[in-house]
């Protein structure tokens, strides 16, 4: 089983409001998943992310792999930073 960090689409028509989830990669984008571990705001200024971060890294330790998009919002927030250093302290 693969495990993927990707966004799952929430909102509306043209107000687009996403959850950052933990899934099977074989699942469909809005459909079930593991965990919940944050939100993304695209429509605000600046873009609103919350995320719950040592979540985050534990699942990427164990593996899982975030999407492109995930990727960048976790490198804006320095998470992608940390998880470098956690795994050079292994």
């Amino acid at each position: 089983m693969a495990v993927k960090i990707r966004l799952k689409r929430m909102g509306s028509k043209k107000a687009p409001f996403y959850r950052v989830v933990v899934a099977d990669s074989r699942s469909p984008r809005d459909g079930r998943f593991i965990e919940e571990i944050g939100t993304y705001n695209p429509l605000t200024q600046p873009a609103k992310v919350d995320l719950e971060e040592e979540k985050a890294l534990e699942w990427m330790l164990k593996g899982a792999k975030p999407s492109d998009t995930v990727r960048n919002l976790f490198s804006n927030a320095g998470l992608m930073e940390k998880l470098h250093n956690a795994k050079n302290q292994k």
